[in-house]
């Protein structure tokens, strides 16, 4: 079973800043896979920056998308967020 992405937010240098549907929270560090087949299209001025939520994972309007098990496993800092208030 995977964890579904409730929310993506492109960061500087290549970073995603990933919320969980179980509440967890965390970083995912892209620059590592760039020169990996169609993620080079990431690199294009712009394109990285056009991240969005499709069917439980984060995909680009450049055709590149991510397995979102691949993802949990790659995000760094996971930890559960803390309620406010």
């Amino acid at each position: 079973m995977y964890l579904s992405i409730k929310k993506v937010v492109p960061c500087d240098d290549f970073t995603l800043s990933i919320d969980f549907e179980n509440g967890e929270h965390g970083t995912l560090d892209m620059k590592p896979f760039l020169d990996f087949g169609g993620f080079n299209r990431l690199k294009v001025p712009g394109a990285f920056e056009q991240v969005k939520i499709a069917f439980d994972t984060i995909e680009w309007d450049c055709g590149v998308d991510l397995d979102p098990e691949f993802v949990y496993a790659k995000t760094k800092g996971i930890k559960t967020a803390q309620p406010v208030g």
